[in-house]
């Protein structure tokens, strides 16, 4: 049986796995809460979230504290996103009136696919231990 080829460079310094880097689970559960809270159970998956956070925001590793930060502040916007829809679908007549399907629909087709979006993005990069700061909505991470 033949060893397999190093994955590295010869003379080079090998890569860490991303599962070793610290705060490493925490960060993808951070992401994959925010995700489950986005599509799956609504509200129950926050109130796991900010349980994450408050427990972990301060002493956390940076790439956890930076994910967790990321999906604070992504879902808090999502909420003001759907309470924002909804406040202008009342504005507009109520949900007995037309426009409340144009207002869902872009709302849906915007807003949420864009946060959905960058969750998985978001997941991508701590599944390979990387910071990511989620775009237009997201905090600033410190450096590892």
């Amino acid at each position: 049986m033949q060893e397999s080829e190093p994955r590295h460079a010869p003379g080079s310094a090998p890569e860490q796995a991303p599962e070793s880097t610290p705060g490493f689970a925490l960060a993808v559960a951070a992401e994959a809460t925010y995700l489950v809270n986005l599509m799956l159970a609504p509200g129950l998956a926050f109130l796991v979230l900010c349980g994450l956070w408050l427990r972990y925001r301060k002493d956390a590793p940076p790439l956890a504290r930076c994910h967790l930060a990321q999906t604070m502040a992504a879902s808090l916007w999502a909420g003001v996103l759907l309470i924002g829809a909804n406040a202008l679908i009342l504005l507009i007549g109520g949900y007995d009136a037309a426009y409340t399907w144009v207002v869902l629909v872009l709302y849906f087709t915007t807003c949420h696919t864009t946060l959905i979006f960058f969750g998985a993005l978001g997941l991508a990069r701590a599944l390979a231990g990387r910071n990511f700061v989620y775009p237009l909505i997201g905090r600033p991470c410190e450096e590892r």
